[in-house]
């Protein structure tokens, strides 16, 4: 459509161009006084050229123009004297281009019009009229063209619309369809998918935490509650029989149900500070040196075995380090036989605690489990001697706060090995200005 408005405007163009050099020509050869009634068209296809007089008759024609009024009623004006104009009123000829010029600036000055018969179907009203319909018959294929392609592009956005609005927080194992394509849409779905997958393993977990929560609320309630009844049901019987009772025996069983309750109670205030993750204030720990002072507090610190490298250092908290050294030996002694070893070691970068003992050992299905809060394992429950469950998962909540790691094996010597391994502290480097004194 565009391509026929533009060679429909350069051929009127031309045809104008032509129009205007043949009036020109006219113009020049009537102010001589050569036509004479007569003139002769000089350009090729400008058949038309008529000389009229102010009084609009026509002075002189060309062959063509002979006998034929005036071809159009254009007078330019003395100010604008050339003007081009269609003139489609003139029956005998038909449409003509023609180039209207005014011969001079008087008042009687004739005028030359000079053109030649335009196609019918060239005429404005007929070409517009067929450009429109040609418009309006392309906008019209475009649109529905369109349509089509859009709805066959939309589709697949209408199903994953509808999958998502289907999907609610109790299920979000469902995934919307992905396009076999890679275009927009197809990773618009993998992105939906990929935030859905997260999204369920999240809930997973909140699901899981708030499980641990409940199951220990129900483990705190019941280890709290055992102590709690045996301290009740003592005081109940010296209640009964104040005669029978041995006063000294059941002031030692009530401390021991004391001492129990406040170690649990102990214990959980610890783990609710450790579990933040959150360390809150650190230095530089010497691990040697907090392992040694530890064994020496111990009943029998004989039955420890020591192997301590030394300048073995960690930026920590230092009383949580000192929490999870006892735990580890509490937790040793109670299940040795007749020995435990304690090694600290560097490996890397890291500094490394390692806890032998010469018992029985952990069976590897119960190496994960042990570190949960209030697990005693059947063969410890039998021979327990005061310990709450706490102290292991109080000691990995404490090593994973400090961005290390602790782990449970077999030992060389048969029992359970724990290793216990931390980031290692980085070494005090002199300033290399300072000065030292001669020894």
């Amino acid at each position: 459509m565009l391509a026929g408005v533009v060679a429909h405007q350069s051929v009127a163009n031309t045809v104008w161009l032509e129009a205007r050099q043949e009036a020109t020509i006219a113009a020049a050869a009537d102010r001589l006084g050569h036509p004479k009634g007569q003139i002769r068209s000089e350009v090729p296809g400008i058949d038309l050229v008529q000389i009229v007089g102010p009084d609009h008759h026509v002075i002189a024609a060309s062959t063509a123009a002979r006998g034929l009024p005036p071809i159009s009623t254009a007078w330019p004006e003395p100010r604008d004297p050339q003007e081009d104009v269609q003139n489609c009123t003139q029956s005998k000829v038909g449409c003509v281009r023609l180039s209207a010029l005014r011969e001079t600036g008087a008042a009687d000055s004739p005028v030359v019009y000079a053109g030649r018969r335009a196609p019918a179907e060239s005429a404005t009203g007929l070409i517009n009229t067929i450009f429109v319909t040609q418009g309006i018959a392309l906008i019209t294929l475009a649109a529905a063209t369109t349509w089509k392609v859009t709805g066959r592009t939309l589709r697949p956005v209408e199903g994953i619309r509808a999958e998502l609005a289907a999907i609610n927080v109790n299920d979000l194992s469902t995934r919307v369809p992905e396009p076999m394509c890679d275009d927009e849409i197809a990773r618009l779905a993998r992105t939906i998918n990929s935030t859905l997958e997260r999204l369920e393993h999240a809930k997973g977990r909140m699901e899981r935490a708030l499980n641990q929560q409940r199951q220990f609320a129900a483990d705190a309630s019941h280890e709290l509650r055992t102590p709690v009844a045996g301290l009740r049901a003592q005081l109940e019987e010296a209640q009964l029989h104040p005669g029978e009772t041995d006063l000294e025996e059941l002031l030692a069983h009530s401390l021991r149900d004391v001492d129990r309750l406040q170690s649990i109670i102990t214990d959980l205030l610890l783990l609710e500070r450790v579990g933040t993750g959150a360390v809150r204030s650190s230095e530089k720990v010497d691990l040697a040196a907090v392992v040694r002072a530890e064994v020496s507090r111990r009943p029998h610190p004989g039955r420890v075995r020591l192997r301590l490298a030394p300048g073995v250092s960690t930026e920590a908290n230092h009383n949580q380090i000192v929490r999870v050294v006892t735990n580890l030996l509490d937790n040793a002694e109670r299940h040795a036989r007749h020995s435990v070893s304690v090694e600290v070691r560097p490996n890397g970068r890291n500094a490394e605690i390692v806890v032998d003992d010469d018992g029985d050992g952990i069976a590897v299905a119960d190496r994960e489990r042990i570190f949960e809060r209030f697990t005693r394992l059947d063969a410890a429950r039998s021979r327990d001697r005061g310990g709450t469950g706490l102290g292991l998962a109080i000691a990995r909540d404490i090593v994973q706060a400090h961005r290390g790691t602790i782990e449970v094996g077999t030992s060389p010597v048969g029992g359970a090995r724990f290793l216990v391994s931390l980031p290692l502290a980085e070494p005090c480097v002199p300033d290399r200005h300072t000065t030292h004194s001669p020894a």
